[in-house]
């Protein structure tokens, strides 16, 4: 078994790096909030004081932050200078693709390995390790850090060069988020023509309108599976992370000269929802803004 340096326990980072330790593996757990380093202890990591002691002697150094600016300074501050030659740095955090690219190139320059590994699959995934993961790097990076993440997640999948594994994690997001919307959209005007949602259900779901946001995260309750809608769309993917992934893909858009309407008219109306102050609800909370009910 390796020794990982874990760093950044939150929602996501909790559940994945208590999975490393399930999975037997050494691992050096770092985060701010002192909440956070005594469920990883409870879950059998070794917390640790800082991010530098977390990198100290890892083989594997994995990251799980909130945004680039983190992800920057965290390597740059500490990793780099901690990390030994040989250790891999693993960075699932979703960020844009120009910091992980950058961060990637920085620790190049200092001989030091990286791949990009964004997740997919929110905090139940996380907590039973079947998060799907999207890498970016060399297909020898890719073959060091697949073992670990498989400790993690269901599905490990190289997506290409350093910074794919960002651009692949945005791209679904945003085809996600537009999705969810029409979906939203779609049962509302079924309702107002007088169909029943489950009959509607029933019928999409088996022709062409089919979508995983259909199927699989039905946006009103008790229709389908059991969804986030069934809980008061409490838990599940929050709208305002929906919402910071909208905007990763629309930044991403802007500098590779790509039109994405779709993408910028899901990320309005996100941006109207968390304003409304449901920035903690499931994503598919927005049919209450689409259906004139927020709040």
């Amino acid at each position: 078994m390796a020794r990982i340096g874990f760093i950044g326990l939150g929602n996501m980072g909790g559940g994945m790096a208590a999975n490393l330790a399930k999975a037997g593996h050494d691992v050096r757990a770092f985060d701010l909030s002192q909440d956070a380093l005594d469920r990883a202890k409870a879950a059998g990591c070794l917390p640790v004081t800082s991010a530098g002691e977390a990198a100290a002697e890892a083989e594997f150094i994995v990251t799980m932050l909130p945004a680039g600016k983190h992800v920057r300074a965290v390597y740059e501050g500490e990793v780099f200078a901690a990390a030994p030659g040989t250790a891999l740095l693993i960075d699932c955090s979703t960020i844009d693709v120009a910091s992980a690219k950058a961060v990637g190139a920085a620790a190049q320059a200092k001989g030091l390995a990286m791949v990009d590994a964004p997740v997919s699959g929110g905090i139940a995934a996380a907590a039973g390790g079947t998060l799907t993961f999207m890498v970016g790097g060399s297909a020898e990076h890719f073959a060091r850090a697949e073992p670990i993440l498989a400790a993690m997640g269901k599905a490990v999948i190289h997506a290409g060069a350093l910074g794919s594994g960002q651009a692949a994690k945005i791209c679904n997001n945003m085809l996600l988020g537009a999705t969810m919307v029409a979906t939203c959209e779609a049962f509302l005007l079924a309702q107002k023509l007088g169909l029943d949602p489950q009959t509607f259900f029933d019928i999409s779901s088996k022709a062409s309108g089919q979508s995983w946001s259909m199927t699989s995260y039905c946006p009103l309750p008790g229709v389908g599976p059991q969804t986030p809608a069934d809980n008061g769309y409490q838990g599940g993917f929050a709208s305002g992370l929906m919402l910071k992934d909208l905007k990763l893909a629309i930044e991403a858009a802007q500098g590779a000269d790509a039109s994405v309407p779709m993408g910028a008219a899901a990320g309005a109306l996100y941006q109207a929802f968390v304003n409304g102050g449901d920035g903690g609800l499931d994503f598919s909370g927005i049919i209450r803004l689409l259906g004139g009910d927020q709040g």
